[in-house]
């Protein structure tokens, strides 16, 4: 008897998810929420659709022959979505047809009403925090990092041919940090700025853990702990001791290894003086090379992190 029902609830529990990804699915590709373009912009008050795509063809063919390799000319370009494709981003047309200014461009929207069209879509999933986010509360709009009318990169539509070219256009100094010795591998192809941060998120620095910690222990889970003998500092953020986008100095250390530990641990009676701990002398690591266990100890004797 208790093998039936236990079949039972599986078989509801399996047909319960298969409804929840057929209705997922679906609202992926149908607007949650239409748009009012009036109150977007006045101009559009009392505009219709026109519903015709051959109408756009007419004077924009350039520009729709671009469109129709991308991602959206495909997802949109089966029945009466193929005849509103164009609207359906550019709002009604029928007043643009009767004078074609640039007065009902999309250029003419604010940044946070761009990415509400786009939103009529896209919500929901990774783009849930969007609003909070940073680049949200800084005028940084869907199409200042996609484009949908050219495909230019191989996924997300993007502006550049990489996720990680694509944020470089706005984060300069980020780049420069790339290119300095000691650098996640990011200019090598094994990560990119995505491994870190959530773009569309509202977490601090859009990371893509809670915190800067538990965003690096997604790679370096040997440093979470918990240690019997915690060291401060690491316990507290990771970047107290590192710079994340690059430096000149080894293990992206944010200085030269013993003058950072000298920046805590200064206290006298100690032979800890940069003439002794530089890292060209014999032993080559200075502080670290009695204090090897710098992240954390497990030793019963690992008080110093010395082991």
């Amino acid at each position: 008897m208790r093998a039936r029902y236990s079949r039972r609830w599986a078989v509801g529990l399996a047909l319960a998810g298969c409804l929840a990804w057929v209705s997922g699915v679906a609202a992926a590709k149908t607007p949650e929420k239409g748009v009012d373009w009036a109150a977007f912009n006045p101009a559009f008050g009392g505009a219709t659709f026109v519903n015709d795509l051959s109408t756009c063809t007419a004077c924009h063919e350039e520009a729709v022959k671009g469109f129709g390799p991308t991602t959206h000319a495909k997802a949109l370009g089966h029945g009466q979505a193929e005849a509103n494709q164009c609207e359906s981003c550019h709002g009604p047309r029928s007043k643009h047809l009767e004078n074609p200014t640039d007065e009902l461009a999309f250029g003419r929207l604010t940044a946070s009403q761009q990415s509400a069209v786009c939103l009529q879509c896209h919500r929901g999933s990774a783009r849930v925090g969007w609003k909070a986010g940073a680049h949200s509360q800084n005028d940084v709009s869907c199409t200042s990092c996609h484009d949908v009318m050219v495909p230019k990169s191989e996924r997300a539509l993007l502006t550049k041919a990489s996720g990680t070219e694509t944020c470089y256009e706005c984060h300069g100094d980020v780049r420069g940090s790339m290119m300095k010795t000691s650098h996640h591998p990011v200019r090598e192809g094994a990560m990119d700025c995505a491994s870190c941060h959530d773009v569309h998120g509202s977490k601090p620095g859009l990371l893509v853990r809670n915190t800067l910690n538990e965003t690096c222990y997604t790679c370096h889970s040997e440093k979470r702990g918990p240690f019997l003998w915690e060291h401060a500092p690491v316990r507290e953020s990771c970047a107290n001791c590192h710079e994340a986008h690059g430096t000149s100095n080894r293990n992206l250390l944010t200085m030269k290894d013993s003058f950072l530990c000298l920046t805590c641990h200064s206290y006298g009676g100690h032979v800890n003086l940069p003439r002794y701990n530089r890292t060209n002398n014999p032993l080559g690591g200075g502080c670290v090379n009695c204090h090897v266990a710098t992240h954390g100890s497990n030793h019963p004797s690992g008080a110093k992190q010395m082991r």
